[in-house]
């Protein structure tokens, strides 16, 4: 029987723990309160960013860059970062531009902050590496 490893279910649910913490600390400190309703989609660091670059980064640690895994790994990594900066960036303007209309039928308004910049894509693989990195220190030597 193998020992079982956790380092690879754990480490993008800590990434998506540590940047939305972040992102939640980020958002409370431009607000200048506890800003819970703006928890989402959008801002900094991205969540999604930091999730699929935990797993790539995680991958090439252990496995090296020349595994299929790693491939794979970094293949979907850029499909999600590419899409947060450019799809859903824009589904965010045509929010902006709904919710104008919407104004003048009182309607509810759509979720403008949608997507991200690049800085916070960028953020969020930082944040995504260094969970890898924790994650593999901690399972290789313990706490």
């Amino acid at each position: 029987m193998t020992n079982w490893d956790f380092g690879y279910p754990a480490t993008p649910l800590m990434a998506w723990l540590v940047a939305g913490s972040l992102k939640f600390m980020v958002n409370s400190i431009k607000a200048k309160r506890w800003a819970i309703d703006l928890v989402g989609y959008g801002g900094m660091p991205s969540t999604h960013s930091a999730i699929v670059s935990s797993m790539a980064f995680l991958v090439a640690l252990r496995e090296g860059i020349g595994h299929p895994a790693f491939g794979v790994a970094l293949t979907l990594a850029f499909v999600v970062m590419l899409d947060a900066a450019s799809l859903r960036r824009q589904v965010g303007k045509h929010a902006e531009a709904i919710n104008k209309l919407a104004r003048e039928h009182q309607l509810k308004p759509l979720r403008e902050r949608v997507g991200h910049h690049k800085i916070e894509i960028a953020a969020g693989a930082l944040v995504g590496m260094c969970v890898a990195l924790a994650i593999d220190w901690i399972s290789r030597y313990g706490w």
